[in-house]
């Protein structure tokens, strides 16, 4: 969604900006290209892109900085504590070069090997095999439900259980294997895609890093200063729209508090409604973008 992005991030000349999803540099080429005097930060946990975006963005590098790391630790890794970013983008989800790497096990093609990192073979809990042949019977069925949003996650987390008693998952195979098992003839690869992405969401900490690094990322930015989130993931997109919703509030006190003891004043306001969602003729082109959910929000202060 790239001319709704420059819509509502506004990019403006020497402005300092943060693409904490770099992937494969598309959204930081847009944003060098709209307005090529800014100085932009990209952020990413994967060394493979952070290597592509750079050749990318070679016609930029006078003013494009490339960092491996977390957005939730943007503060230290741009050395930025205070007000100074003037906009900021996260794209969240996996980048489709991940995906289509098979080695990276991002997918549910046959014999692809359980990773899931993003950091590639390092980085976050362990791969996907870990979480699958350790974690308790509880913490599946917490990770089928809330992040898969499985109705017979109980079901799901017992069998993973039982299987990986006789073998280790290794491999996508085992994984569907189980779904096949517990579903059976219901299973579509809508549902394999919803599982597989739950197993990824906790693997990466997904959910926890976009909690800390949106706060964060509010914390760096200047007054004016707006930050552009893209989810794929309900619950992605709850996250974003509940923080912009609590920002926008002059007051987030109790209902039943006799008198105002927060803050007393809205950090800034919400510029989406409601989410924007990506045209017919851009799902045409790139299917990965039908879930797509964009929202924004300006601290307070002056605006251009």
């Amino acid at each position: 969604m790239p001319a709704e992005l420059l819509e509502y991030l506004r990019p403006e000349r020497g402005g300092r900006y943060l693409d904490g999803t770099l992937g494969g540099g598309g959204h930081a080429l847009a944003i060098l290209e709209a307005e090529p005097s800014v100085w932009l930060v990209g952020l990413d946990r994967d060394p493979a892109a952070i290597e592509a975006a750079s050749k990318r963005l070679s016609d930029h590098a006078d003013h494009a900085e490339l960092i491996r790391g977390d957005f939730r630790n943007a503060p230290d890794l741009l050395g930025v504590k205070g007000a100074g970013l003037a906009g900021a983008l996260l794209d969240l989800g996996v980048s489709s070069h991940q995906i289509d790497e098979q080695a990276r096990g991002f997918s549910f093609r046959p014999g692809t090997s359980l990773n899931m990192r993003m950091g590639g073979t390092t980085g976050g809990r362990g791969p996907a095999a870990d979480l699958l042949n350790t974690a308790s019977e509880a913490e599946l069925g917490r990770v089928f439900r809330e992040y898969g949003e499985e109705r017979r996650w109980k079901a799901l987390a017992r069998e993973v259980a039982r299987r990986r008693r006789d073998r280790p998952f290794k491999v996508s195979d085992d994984l569907l294997a189980a779904m096949s098992r517990v579903l059976g003839t219901r299973l579509t690869a809508k549902d394999k895609a919803r599982i597989f992405q739950a197993v990824r969401i906790a693997v990466n900490d997904e959910i926890g890093a976009l909690e800390d690094g949106i706060v964060a990322i509010r914390e760096m930015l200047r007054p004016g200063g707006r930050v552009v989130v893209i989810s794929y993931h309900s619950l992605e997109d709850r996250v974003v729209k509940n923080a912009f919703r609590e920002w926008s509030q002059a007051c987030v006190c109790p209902p039943r508090l006799p008198e105002c003891r927060c803050r007393g004043r809205a950090l800034g306001r919400t510029l989406t409604r409601r989410p924007i969602r990506p045209t017919e003729a851009e799902i045409e082109r790139n299917s990965r973008a039908r879930s797509a959910k964009l929202r924004a929000w300006e601290a307070a202060g002056t605006s251009g």
